[in-house]
């Protein structure tokens, strides 16, 4: 069974009458666990109440926490959510949180080394401390990296972008983080050519670029394929990218076929976008799917 790590947020993301789990790090992990029954987060909550309702939530689900550093000067992050006509979610960051000032513990230091696969964002890597600690653990030997960037808010840097486009076997992006990129490093204005074009630069193996209701574009060195999203009733678009980031991770880790990979990647998404919040509050949702990577277990 591969081993998978992600790094990054776990926050509280709140609505006007409901709050849930959230953070993209976590919702990918989280999914990962309930699709394979393994997974590692390293993540930081505060030492507050909010932190310790996350660190409950994390033993009740069977993460070890030992990964997870203490924060005894910022608070847990939170992040206001309220959605607009078209049920995507607009987002009210908290300024300081504790996973601005990520550390890794000796478990986590363990545990990355272990690691076959480690999942980050560019979303933690808004403050310098989480942004080394970030970079610390890049490009380390016989590991695969998993990018989603997630460039929102200006939350980033140019460096850290390069850094993590270098490092990244498989990189998720959406359409409009596709055209930051492009602005910033001048690539061609057609998508597919711009895409070939960070392939070839970068050596990255398998890039996913998401387009919401439209669906998603997966592309290598060699194979290309376009998924054309179903028309489904959504009530909230908040963590389907998080979603769609764990099937593609596995897929690519079990050298599914592209066709496979985004299909199975879209429906596990659109199924998100069904309920409220980025994780669904039944383990019933992951059966379909979890079989798909336990058949492949058992060949």
């Amino acid at each position: 069974m591969f081993k998978i790590t992600s790094i990054g947020e776990i926050l509280l993301d709140v609505y006007p009458d409901f709050k849930r789990l959230g953070g993209a790090p976590f919702n990918f992990i989280y999914h990962i666990k309930k699709l394979i029954g393994k997974a590692n987060f390293i993540s930081s909550v505060g030492n507050d109440p909010e932190g310790k309702e996350l660190l409950n939530i994390l033993k009740k689900n069977d993460f070890n926490t030992d990964t997870i550093f203490i924060d005894n000067d910022h608070p847990t992050g939170k992040v206001l959510v309220t959605l607009d006509e078209n049920k995507t979610p607009q987002f009210k960051m908290s300024s300081t949180s504790c996973f601005d000032f990520l550390q890794l513990t000796e478990k986590a230091k363990q545990v990355i080394d272990e690691s076959d696969l480690i999942y980050f964002g560019t979303f933690t890597s808004r403050s310098e401390v989480s942004r080394n600690t970030i970079q610390s653990i890049l490009n380390k030997p016989n590991k695969k990296y998993f990018c989603d960037l997630n460039l929102r808010h200006n939350f980033y840097t140019i460096d850290f972008i390069e850094q993590a486009l270098i490092s990244s076997n498989v990189l998720k992006i959406n359409e409009e983080e596709f055209y930051k990129l492009q602005n910033i490093f001048g690539f061609p204005a057609d998508i597919e050519n711009a895409i070939q074009d960070l392939i070839s630069k970068y050596k990255i193996d398998l890039i996913a670029l998401t387009m919401g209701e439209v669906g998603s574009k997966l592309f290598t060195s060699m194979d290309y394929h376009f998924y054309q999203q179903e028309k489904i009733e959504v009530v909230d678009t908040l963590g389907a990218g998080d979603a769609f980031s764990a099937i593609l991770c596995l897929g690519y880790l079990n050298n599914f076929q592209l066709e496979k990979i985004n299909l199975n990647a879209n429906h596990f998404a659109a199924e998100i976008c069904k309920i409220n919040g980025a994780i669904p509050e039944s383990d019933k949702l992951y059966l379909t799917f979890s079989q798909i990577f336990n058949n492949k277990l058992k060949d």
